[in-house]
């Protein structure tokens, strides 16, 4: 293959894959024919795996893949796959797990070695173009693999088989074999939701925030537990560490000052140096804790307080804006991510010299500079990375300004310098549009909506979720994975269809619309029917009728977004409420049980299922709202903190609905606060309710 030819991935959506087909390597997509030609030449398999916005790739792919003489010994020795890790997350869990067993630690790229068959026996992640970093160069590792599979073919096979049975093995350390009889969540309920907190606390940066050192992610799900840890113990510390931890990720530079939304992670303690990559789900997940964030703050009397509220709710008008104009289809769906890179160098969009912005700002260029960290030497890589280093309120009450023009006045400096950055050339987009990741995203609308009560994020939530019941559905009624161009393709994976459950809970929320129960009554019996292990009575993270991958795992680990298993036990626990499936309540109870030792012991891992422990050990509570503005009293109660409650809200009482069954007419609108289906005596204000709640 010469320089000028494409490879197969020319015909692919995915923007990863489609990145490589100008490769002189004879990549395959993750396809049969890949695996035919292998049994067929008896030649191993290189896959490797990485996704359109990760640095490092572009990196190996500029050092290695478009190396004629690499790839030349690539085509010869090996069958070449390529796969997006967000197209094929089910492919990146397996030899993920290989790499991490054989290295102790993985990432992207990641290159794993398999025989004909699919079997991982070697793996590793980037490998520079010569000798460094104390590792071999590409081409040497690749000579190697190909000695040992011609020569010691014997011992390449049992390496695949060891590594394959641990693999398979490695889910089951995560939970305990305890019978239903033995569930204990009763007994010492109190103090295991302490040990969960304290183990999190451990934790604690409590200079910057966040939890543990560099490099900081989000921590999003944890953030949520802190918050409903504090309503529930009083613990402040708890509540000040979630809004301290916020507070600063806002200022930092792992926030767009210009444009909103937040970067994937930060390479330093202090959240000032992102990875510049902008992803969906971050930005969804931590709308949704910004949300509850401003719901424990709503009626919060003190100046801090306050300020904090003003600040939470004009992030999430940020970054949803950011959502708009950067990541939205024009049909509805919603983008994947945007690149770090542009012009090949990371963070180049965003990054500014002193010089570029006095030319900008001009008189104004000094305050702005103190307020944002520019110096002339810069403070990442001789350029600058905007935070806010100075407190505006301290700088305008120092200089005799009122805070509503200095406000306006920095308000202004920024949209100039958005308007002057809008100019550069801008990072790479992943326009292919996911399922999960997008109801997480319908989610963060709603929730969105419920504190800020703004029509258009109502709109967007309903919009985003009819695309995706439009697009990504089979003539089955099967999920798909994957959409793009007109074509939804690759089966859903269980955090597929947990997230759409969710987003689907959350959608009835917004409308009460019993159209979407039903749907997410109808997706939970297809993981039923599709996903769930007999044996453990948790859920694989591939369907049954998969057939293209050598073994199914089990989703556990709350990694950068919950995992499938955990948003399962919460979509559990409301629809056995909502839907009056007991069973459905007491699967959740037992599967939380199963993890509750490894919740205790791991809870930065399991964020997402501590907060399901908590809330089985003090379930949300139920709220039937029936009267002429049963609605708007419903929008009310969401506004303010209410423990999640399950709420049902229509003008006259439901046979269908198990929490508006038997409520009595009147003429206003009565709130009932229940538990169980047992309800106490109706209130007349969302005051009332709030204090029953």
């Amino acid at each position: 293959m010469n320089a000028f030819e494409m490879n197969r991935l020319q015909y692919e959506t995915s923007p990863y894959l489609r990145q490589h087909a100008h490769n002189p390597v004879d990549w395959y997509a993750w396809k049969p024919e890949a695996f035919e030609r292998a049994r067929r030449e008896n030649k191993p398999i290189l896959v490797s795996i990485g996704y359109s916005t990760c640095h490092w790739c572009h990196v190996m792919e500029r050092e290695s893949f478009e190396n004629p003489d690499i790839a030349a010994f690539m085509n010869e020795h090996f069958v070449n796959i390529k796969v997006d890790r967000e197209e094929r997350p089910d492919v990146d869990a397996i030899y993920m797990e290989a790499c991490q067993i054989l290295t102790g630690s993985g990432g992207w790229p990641l290159n794993c070695f398999l025989t004909p068959e699919g079997k991982p026996f070697y793996a590793g992640t980037y490998f520079p173009p010569r000798p460094a970093y104390n590792r071999p160069s590409w081409l040497q590792l690749l000579q190697h693999i190909a000695n040992i599979w011609e020569t010691k073919r014997h011992i390449v096979y049992e390496q695949a088989e060891r590594l394959l049975k641990y693999i398979e093995r490695s889910d089951s350390v995560l939970w305990e074999p305890h019978p239903v009889e033995q569930m204990q969540l009763s007994l010492p309920a109190q103090s295991m939701l302490e040990r969960i907190y304290l183990a999190m606390r451990s934790h604690f940066d409590r200079v910057e925030g966040g939890f543990g050192g560099a490099p900081k992610f989000p921590s999003s799900m944890a953030i949520r537990f802190l918050l409903y840890y504090h309503c529930l113990s009083g613990d402040s510390e708890a509540l000040e560490h979630a809004l301290f931890s916020l507070d600063k990720m806002i200022a930092g530079g792992i926030y767009d000052q210009l444009g909103g939304g937040f970067a994937r992670y930060a390479t330093d303690r202090a959240w000032l140096v992102p990875h510049f990559e902008k992803m969906l789900y971050d930005n969804a997940l931590l709308v949704v804790v910004l949300a509850e964030a401003c719901r424990v703050l709503q009626g919060a009397q003190d100046e801090r307080a306050q300020q904090r509220l003003h600040s939470y709710q004009e992030t999430i008008v940020e970054t949803l804006e950011f959502v708009r104009r950067e990541l939205t289809h024009p049909e509805g769906g919603f983008f994947s991510a945007l690149d770090a890179d542009s012009e090949g160098q990371e963070g180049k969009f965003y990054v500014w010299s002193k010089a570029e912005i006095e030319q900008v700002l001009g008189a104004d260029a000094e305050a702005f500079c103190t307020l944002y960290g520019v110096s002339e030497q810069g403070n990442w890589e001789h350029t600058n990375i905007l935070w806010r280093a100075t407190d505006p309120r301290h700088y305008a009450q120092q200089r005799g300004i009122a805070w509503d023009v200095f406000e306006n006045q920095m308000r202004q400096w920024r949209q100039r310098l958005f308007e002057h950055r809008s100019e550069r050339v801008r990072p790479g987009l992943d326009d292919k549009i996911l399922l999960g990741w997008n109801a997480l995203m319908v989610s963060a609308y709603a929730h969105a909506y419920f504190v800020l009560n703004r029509e258009e994020y109502r709109e967007a939530a309903v919009r985003n979720l009819h695309f995706l019941l439009n697009h990504f559905s089979d003539e089955n009624g099967r999920l798909y994975h994957s959409w793009k161009d007109g074509k939804a393709q690759h089966a859903a994976v269980l955090e597929d269809y947990a997230f759409l459950i969710a987003a689907l809970i959350d959608v009835w929320h917004l409308t009460f619309d019993p159209t979407y129960l039903r749907q997410a009554q109808h997706f939970t019996e297809q993981v039923y029917t599709y996903f769930h292990d007999l044996q453990t009575n948790l859920f694989f993270y591939t369907a049954s009728d998969q057939t293209d991958v050598i073994l199914r795992k089990r989703d556990l680990y709350d990694n950068a977004t919950p995992s499938g298993n955990s948003t399962m036990v919460h979509n559990l626990q409301r629809l056995g409420v909502l839907l009056e499936r007991s069973q459905w309540r007491e699967q959740a109870a037992q599967n939380i049980e199963k993890m509750r030792a490894t919740i205790e012991r791991y809870p930065l891992s399991f964020e997402h299922w501590a907060l399901a422990l908590l809330f089985e050990v003090r379930p949300r509570p139920e709220a039937a709202i029936v009267g002429s503005r049963a609605e708007a009293v419903a929008r009310e109660l969401q506004r303010r903190f209410n423990w999640d409650a399950i709420i049902a809200a229509a003008e006259q009482p439901n046979e269908e609905n198990p929490l508006l069954r038997g409520k009595a007419r009147a003429d206003h609108t009565l709130i009932y606060i229940c538990k169980n289906y047992a309800c106490q005596r109706p209130v007349h204000t969302v005051e009332e309710a709030l204090t029953l709640l």
